[in-house]
Protein backbone atom coordinates (compact mmCIF):
# COMPACT_ATOMS: atom_id res chain seq x y z
CA UNK A 1 0.00 0.00 0.00
CA UNK A 2 0.99 3.81 -0.56
CA UNK A 3 2.48 5.09 2.18
CA UNK A 4 -0.06 7.64 2.53
CA UNK A 5 -3.89 7.09 3.01
CA UNK A 6 -5.65 9.65 1.73
CA UNK A 7 -7.76 11.69 4.07
CA UNK A 8 -10.93 10.54 3.86
CA UNK A 9 -10.03 6.95 4.39
CA UNK A 10 -7.80 8.16 7.09
CA UNK A 11 -10.51 9.72 8.86
CA UNK A 12 -12.21 6.52 8.57
CA UNK A 13 -9.43 4.69 10.40
CA UNK A 14 -8.77 6.63 13.26
CA UNK A 15 -10.91 4.35 15.42
CA UNK A 16 -9.19 1.29 14.29
CA UNK A 17 -5.61 3.14 14.46
CA UNK A 18 -6.41 4.15 18.11
CA UNK A 19 -7.82 0.55 18.99
CA UNK A 20 -4.21 -0.73 17.87
CA UNK A 21 -2.71 2.46 19.69
CA UNK A 22 -4.24 3.29 22.77
CA UNK A 23 -2.01 5.35 24.09
CA UNK A 24 -1.85 8.17 21.00
CA UNK A 25 -4.69 10.78 20.98
CA UNK A 26 -7.27 11.44 18.79
CA UNK A 27 -6.04 15.00 18.28
CA UNK A 28 -2.36 13.15 17.31
CA UNK A 29 -4.15 10.45 15.02
CA UNK A 30 -6.13 13.43 13.08
CA UNK A 31 -2.62 15.42 13.05
CA UNK A 32 -0.98 12.14 11.58
CA UNK A 33 -3.24 12.35 8.63
CA UNK A 34 -2.69 9.04 7.30
CA UNK A 35 1.05 9.66 6.58
CA UNK A 36 2.81 6.63 7.51
CA UNK A 37 6.32 8.14 8.44
CA UNK A 38 4.12 10.79 11.22
CA UNK A 39 2.52 7.60 12.75
CA UNK A 40 5.41 5.87 12.88
CA UNK A 41 7.19 8.52 14.49
CA UNK A 42 4.06 8.85 17.16
CA UNK A 43 4.11 5.08 17.77
CA UNK A 44 8.49 5.37 18.54
CA UNK A 45 7.61 8.34 20.82
CA UNK A 46 4.98 7.12 22.53
CA UNK A 47 6.01 3.46 23.36
CA UNK A 48 9.10 3.70 23.11
CA UNK A 49 10.18 1.05 20.07
CA UNK A 50 12.63 1.36 17.27
CA UNK A 51 12.41 3.53 14.23
CA UNK A 52 12.24 0.03 12.21
CA UNK A 53 9.44 -2.08 14.53
CA UNK A 54 7.49 1.07 14.46
CA UNK A 55 7.43 1.58 10.67
CA UNK A 56 7.07 -2.27 10.57
CA UNK A 57 3.96 -1.72 12.74
CA UNK A 58 2.26 0.59 10.65
CA UNK A 59 3.15 -1.15 7.25
CA UNK A 60 1.33 -4.15 8.83
CA UNK A 61 -1.57 -1.95 10.37
CA UNK A 62 -2.19 -0.31 6.60
CA UNK A 63 -1.39 -3.10 4.85
CA UNK A 64 -4.05 -4.65 7.34
CA UNK A 65 -6.96 -2.36 5.85
CA UNK A 66 -5.84 -1.66 2.35
CA UNK A 67 -8.90 -2.55 0.66
CA UNK A 68 -11.06 -1.03 3.42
Amino acid sequence: MNNDIAEGKWKQLIGKAKTAWGELTDDELTKAEGRADKLAGLIQERYGKTRDEAELEVRRFFDSYRDY
